[in-house]
């Protein structure tokens, strides 16, 4: 083992926090050099098997203790936490069959319980299940449908907490000619429901054909495989309004994604053993049943050089680290303690490995291209090329000396002759936190901001400024304190007049680059990827239903294998609504004839208010307030604010929310009261609401609309599929 790593900050509190060993106190008794050794010996220890002496086994696992503590690769979060532990699960994706029985849903459903304990994610088709209201034969009743079983399934998940590492996600799939479509486009409007999902509609070739022509297609009896029928007439669904429906509930929440299942099985290196039907929770995997898939990012920001003071790619040093991430992640394989027979034996006849890339923002900001450019989607091109290339060559290499993976005489590799250790060898995953630990930008996503505001542990606020934007400004000599902290609060610098245009042209933002630049930059990877590449297709608030439409046609049209869009603060904003709701009109809860609350008094340029928040099951329900005797439009004024407020709380508006929106509202006489100037009468009740109900003390409200990391209360990013605290390292993936 070598001397320390060089980690930023934030990288060693997320080590310490989620990845290094602790005592039964919770202390860490782990450095994250102890760590990287660790995992580095675990996995060159496979070597054993192949035939290597002790000194061989020894200098590979310098070699990978020299890629991993350089942060020039890492593996998936479940290889950095368990490999060399008692645990020893170290795959990140796994996909779980489900038919139509009742014995096969509750297998899936402790099956899944056992792979969230050790740190997985799960993937599920639902479309073999017969749809709601059908006959159940043996009973003579009526069956509940998939979204009824994926509810039991997202219980469970909500029942295992990974240890305090990760929490449990999952995939819901289910094709877009199942009968119950209608209610899987719907069943996350409110987002407190399976709200251990992510869902996405597979849809067929068929379909999005007969959307492009604005032609009816069937519905299919998930039983039978014919057309399903109701009352002895065959069902058929506008293909296009279906399709719109679909994009409407993508642009209100973010979901349903889209996952395009002819072309994912075109890809398919083992159509013998049968049809992918679902993927991984971020979607990038797709994966047979049983199937499970370990992951790893190279660090493209480490795979430059600069000559003669220009910056180039170091194509050397990165076909050094793909062969050796390769020999890496097919260890893995064999070093798994994996969770079920069925996916150890799955597992070991595949071999599927999903090779990607982390840091490639960073690598345009250091050539200094533009994301949004032509000249970056070429090099994307060229990139990926190059990587699938020599993983290709290299798992072919490994084949000769350690055998073929042993399903290759039923791949679609037996044919074309072509020897492969791995049925599948690129993934583009999110890397999410092993990104954070790195040091880079996640994925092949652009910048998410260009600085932050970091709150640490003494509650002192830090900026803390993207390095090449910060190199960048100080040569270019405009940097100064001020401006760093006025762009933290934006997050972009395309507004800033001070900032030189060739600068603000390559320093852009996720919300700076348009839906179609980021379909394109997908494409531009997928190309040659073997698997699929997760990407989020970042929207701002003000887009409409039309940029979301076009963007999934673009991502059909240009060959992506699925596509997820995030409009910037919808779900935040959501009010559980729903078009197939009568009228559009929100969900309000009832009242019950009894609720309990409190009632306080507070000072007010208008006399005294008396502020009484009645509760339920811990979250407040409604608002009253009474003002002295200040004048009937006073009162009348007052009325209307508390019947708002408490209509908004009925809604499922977050608290959070409803006090960000009255809170500083100025009047005409404001006072000190309580301790605090009070501004108005909406202020006021903003300041009591805040009391008693805000800063941290309504966490399940926060985490349902995104405002606040429920681990640690900074600000989540919706990212590739995936939320993601960038100070902490919580992830719902």
């Amino acid at each position: 083992m070598q001397g320390m790593i060089d980690l930023a900050p934030n990288s060693l509190k997320v080590l310490e926090r989620r990845y290094l060993k602790k005592d039964d106190e919770g202390k860490v008794m782990e450095t994250p050099e102890e760590l990287f050794w660790r995992v580095s010996l675990t996995i060159a220890q496979i070597d054993k098997n192949y035939g290597s002496k002790d000194k061989e086994i020894n200098q590979l696992a310098q070699k990978f203790y020299s890629l991993l503590s350089s942060l020039e690769f890492l593996p998936n979060s479940p290889t950095l936490m368990n490999a060399g532990r008692a645990l020893g699960q170290l795959s990140a994706c796994f996909v779980l069959p489900i038919e139509d029985s009742m014995e096969s849903i509750f297998d899936a459903v402790k099956n899944t319980a056992l792979i969230h304990k050790s740190g997985g994610g799960t993937g599920f088709s639902f479309s073999r299940l017969r749809p709601k209201d059908s006959v159940v034969a043996s009973t003579s009743g009526v069956a509940s449908g998939p979204i009824s079983f994926m509810k039991v399934i997202n219980a469970a998940t909500e029942a295992v907490k990974q240890g305090g590492t990760r929490r449990g996600a999952n995939m819901g799939i289910l094709r877009v000619d199942h009968p119950d479509i209608l209610s899987f486009i719907s069943c996350k409007d409110d987002l407190r429901e399976l709200n251990n999902f992510n869902i996405s509609v597979a849809a067929t070739e068929d379909f999005m054909i007969k959307v492009e022509q604005d032609e009816y297609y069937e519905l299919i009896d998930p039983r039978t495989g014919k057309p399903f029928e109701k009352n002895g007439e065959i069902i058929r669904y506008r293909a296009r309004e279906i399709f719109d429906l679909i994009v409407e509930h993508a642009w209100g929440s973010g979901e349903p994604g889209v996952i395009f299942l002819d072309r994912v099985n075109e890809s398919n290196p083992t159509p013998v053993l049968g049809m992918i039907e679902s993927t991984n929770p971020c979607g990038e995997q797709p994966l047979l049943p049983y199937e499970s898939c370990n992951l790893g990012s190279i660090n493209l920001s480490k795979m430059v050089k600069s000559e003669q003071g220009e910056n180039l790619i170091d194509w050397e040093k990165l076909e050094k680290t793909i062969r050796l991430s390769v020999h890496f992640l097919d260890n893995v394989i064999d070093a798994n303690k994996y969770p079920l027979k069925q996916i150890e034996a799955m597992t070991l006849s595949n071999r599927k490995i999903g090779l990607g890339i982390m840091g490639w923002a960073d690598m345009l900001l250091q050539l200094h291209i533009p994301y949004d450019s032509e000249e970056a989607l070429n090099l994307g091109e060229k990139l990926m090329d190059f990587i699938q290339k020599e993983s290709h060559q290299f798992s072919s290499e490994l084949a000769e000396k350690r055998g073929f993976f042993p399903n290759w005489d039923k791949s679609i590799y037996y044919d074309k002759k072509i020897p492969l250790r791995n049925a599948t060898i690129t993934t583009i995953a999110p890397a999410g936190t092993i990104s954070i630990i790195a040091g880079c930008s996640s994925g092949i996503e652009p910048l998410y901001a260009i600085s932050y505001i970091r709150t640490v542990m003494d509650q002192t606020r830090m900026i803390e400024v993207n390095p090449y934007f910060e190199k960048k400004a100080v040569e270019s000599g405009f940097y100064s304190k001020e401006l760093m902290e006025e762009i933290a609060q934006k997050g972009s610098i395309k507004d800033f007049d001070q900032i030189p245009e060739e600068i603000k042209r390559v320093f852009v933002t996720a919300y700076d680059v348009s839906p179609e630049w980021h379909v394109k930059m997908q494409a531009a990877f997928q190309k040659y990827t073997d698997n699929a590449v997760s990407k989020t297709i970042n929207l701002h608030n003000e887009a409409n239903l039309e940029d979301v439409r076009n963007a999934y046609l673009l991502a059909y049209k240009s060959g992506c294998k699925g596509i997820t869009v995030y409009r910037d603060g919808s779900r935040k904003e959501q009010v559980l609504t729903t078009r197939m709701e009568s009228k559009g009109e929100a969900v309000v809860k009832d009242r019950p004839e009894t609720l309990t609350g409190i009632t306080e008094k507070i000072k007010t340029g208008y006399g005294n208010l008396y502020v009484t928040i009645n509760s339920m099951e811990g979250k407040p329900f409604e608002v009253f307030a009474q003002i002295g005797k200040s004048g009937y439009s006073t009162m009348a004024d007052t009325e209307a604010i508390c019947r708002l407020v408490s209509l908004a709380l009925r809604s499922g508006v977050g608290v959070n929310t409803i006090i960000e929106q009255l809170f500083g509202i100025g009047g005409s006489s404001p006072v000190f009261g309580n301790g605090e100037l009070i501004m108005s009468i909406p202020d006021a009740i903003a300041k009591v609401l805040k009391k008693h109900f805000g800063d941290g003390k309504s966490n399940s409200v926060k985490d349902v609309y995104l405002e606040a990391c429920p681990d640690c209360g900074s600000k989540l990013e919706f990212e590739e599929g995936c939320i993601l605290c960038r100070e902490c390292g919580f992830s719902k993936c």
